[in-house]
């Protein structure tokens, strides 16, 4: 289980968010939604351990998130599939030949991650995913660069390989991804303008 009670954030030192709380359990997702800047990627690295609370509690198994971003994390001199072996040896792990075809990535097995184009990098950061073994997931824009079809692929095992097998994410994101899950604006849960509290962090 998950359980987020009052939780607060801030970003550079100013507060951004006040009192958000949810409980999500094995096999639930939660789609944040709300304009631009409101804090969303705020609240995933809070959530993820990756910057401090001002205030709250987030409770979750030890060891049992994983944080994705915008970012694709591959390695460019390395092949597709050195890459995801990478990552699952990272998590005591071994990669499993069906995560290349869930990810449309079997074809490019071979190649370095450095001639790929940007959705293929996408879908190769991706299916990171797949073979981590974490079971929550905070899921910050995952379909930035894919086609209509590669959203739809990651849409298919988000709901059925990660949720449909007890997993939980956490999802912020423009689009309707199809999947079977509630969204929590975070619109109500602006801090007042002028809200100080926390540390200076660097935002990255």
């Amino acid at each position: 289980m998950l359980h987020v009670s009052n939780l607060g954030c801030a970003r550079g030192g100013v507060a951004v968010l006040n009192a958000v709380s949810f409980d999500l359990t094995a096999g639930q997702a939660l789609v944040l939604r709300g304009p631009n800047g409101i804090g969303k990627t705020t609240l995933l690295r809070t959530l993820a351990g990756l910057q401090p609370a001002l205030c709250g509690d987030v409770t979750m198994p030890e060891d049992s998130a994983a944080y994705a971003s915008h970012a694709d994390g591959i390695k460019t001199a390395l092949t597709v599939t050195e890459n995801l072996t990478f990552w699952a040896a990272v998590y005591g792990l071994k990669l499993t030949p069906d995560v290349l075809d869930r990810f449309d990535l079997a074809d490019l097995r071979d190649r370095q991650g450095g001639t790929l184009s940007a959705g293929q990098k996408r879908r190769l950061g991706l299916a990171r995913l797949a073979v981590i073994g974490r079971k929550i997931l905070f899921l910050d824009e995952p379909t930035v660069s894919l086609d209509t079809g590669s959203v739809a692929m990651f849409a298919r095992w988000l709901q059925n390989d990660h949720l449909g097998q007890g997993g939980i994410a956490i999802i912020a994101t423009h689009i309707d991804l199809g999947i079977d899950a509630p969204a929590l604006d975070l619109t109500p849960f602006k801090s007042a303008p002028g809200t100080g509290g926390g540390s200076d962090e660097a935002f990255l």
